[in-house]
């Protein structure tokens, strides 16, 4: 996927300057279909672009408009915001609403998705800031490396031939790859295990417990004998550490967050409750303590705190039993834009298994090619399974895409296993290898229930 971010805007968390129309096209890559999903996310988008360039004063005041995507699994909502996030380099995390409770009830509370975000947004900037010391990193553990071979040969009392070597003839041959199975002595700190308090890691507690047991327990190093090539890589680490400045990336990972945050909340109508009784107690409770998080408010994290009001949320949810409408009144304000995505249709099957850069049949061609079997798709076998799929998901419960991993399973399921002992060069999958190992099943509306 092209790069969309120059490492100015990188460091900062400013994404390009890509319009509605690149951001569908880019969309267009990996999903088929839902045009208007993909122009609702990428206004939302551009609209966060156009917010940075306004006066500061204004730009408080606009508040990111949060989707409600409805339809059925399968037809793209997840896949939609998470390529836009990786589209954007913005930290992102996908929660299902079933997984949390309301505050009092056994389970996660809703506010640990903020910290998730901020735990994602400081990996992010974590991993950019790394890139920009890496160069100065390895030029210092090839110095360290050089070091390390020179007082291995004093120690081992080497003829003095050995000693004589420059420093330039050793960071040569070190280059070259000659002294990679060479042995030398580095010594690696070991932290404190991460306490556990009732089943949950120190990482989900408000306040930074493990970094206070880092600060207070001695720390213990150990020397160990590796190799250059396996030293290169603990070293490379180490230097890298020491570059980076956890002060500043905890600060700018929190304005990430704050600022190009995406937060994909799947499921939501079955936080919708049924009954007031029973498993449905907490349903309700759960959409009131997501209300002040999607409203805006401030979180307490264990880097600090964080605004939400500036956080664009994605809902999602297949809405068969119940409606938007359902929702608390105050919750569905907060999501003014609803796009509905459509059943997807044969046309689109057929898409999904040719189009996409990724798709089904060229990941399945390239995990047989590893067993130096060829697998070519005809166009006939492409409608073929695109016939089998609609028609299974129009018999049986709709799952969307999701039917045509089931199906090449079913169909490649002989091949697969008997690859490695084929010795074969190509195998062309037609019509009529399809409907030989699919009509059966398909068929029996019974069996097909189990199988496909």
């Amino acid at each position: 996927m092209p790069v969309v971010t120059d490492p100015a805007e990188e460091k900062s968390g400013q994404t390009k300057n890509l319009t509605p129309r690149q951001i569908v096209a880019e969309l267009d890559r990996y999903i088929v279909g839902q045009h208007d999903a993909k122009r609702a996310v990428a206004i939302a988008i551009r609209n966060r672009w156009r917010r940075q360039q306004l006066p500061d004063e204004l730009r408080q005041e606009v508040s990111p408009k949060n989707i409600l995507m409805i339809g059925p699994t399968g037809v793209g909502k997840t896949e939609i915001a998470r390529r836009l996030a990786r589209l954007t380099g913005a930290p992102f995390i996908k929660v299902e609403a079933t997984k949390y409770t309301e505050v009092g009830y056994y389970g996660r509370d809703v506010e640990s998705i903020v910290r998730e975000l901020v735990d994602s947004s400081i990996s992010l900037v974590r991993q950019r800031e790394k890139a920009q010391v890496e160069d100065d990193a390895r030029v210092a553990v090839e110095d360290r490396l050089i070091d390390m071979l020179r007082q291995n040969a004093r120690e081992k009392g080497e003829d003095q031939e050995a000693l004589d070597i420059s420093r330039e003839e050793l960071a040569k041959r070190l280059a070259a790859g000659e002294l990679e199975d060479n042995k030398v002595e580095i010594v690696v700190e070991t932290r404190a295990t991460p306490v556990m308090v009732g089943g949950i890691g120190m990482e989900h507690l408000d306040i930074d417990l493990q970094g206070m047991f880092d600060k207070i327990m001695p720390k213990q190093t150990n020397r160990r004998e590796l190799t250059v090539a396996q030293a290169r890589k603990v070293l490379f680490e180490q230097e890298c550490e020491a570059r980076l400045d956890t002060d500043k990336i905890n600060a700018n990972g929190i304005q990430l967050a704050e600022n190009f945050g995406i937060i994909f909340i799947d499921e939501l109508d079955k936080i919708v409750a049924s009954d007031t009784r029973g498993a449905d107690v907490s349903r309700q409770g759960v959409q009131r303590d997501l209300l002040p998080i999607v409203e805006g408010t401030h979180i307490q994290t264990r880097y600090g705190q964080v605004r939400t009001e500036h956080i664009l949320f994605i809902a999602a949810g297949a809405f068969h039993k119940a409606k938007p409408s359902d929702l608390m009144p105050e919750l569905q304000g907060r999501f003014p834009i609803r796009v509905e995505l459509k059943d997807l249709t044969k046309d689109d099957f057929v898409r999904i298994l040719k189009e996409p850069k990724n798709s089904l049949t060229r990941q399945y061609a390239a995990l047989l090619d590893t067993e130096g079997v060829r697998l070519d798709f005809t166009d006939d076998a492409i409608d073929a399974l695109a016939s089998f799929a609609f028609r299974v998901n129009q018999t049986t419960q709709n799952i969307g895409a999701r039917r045509l991993y089931t199906i090449l399973e079913r169909l490649l399921e002989d091949l697969s296993f008997e690859a490695p002992d084929m010795h074969m060069g190509q195998v062309n999958i037609t019509a009529e290898y399809v409907k030989e190992r699919l009509t059966a099943v398909a068929e029996d509306e019974d069996l097909s229930r189990y199988i496909l």
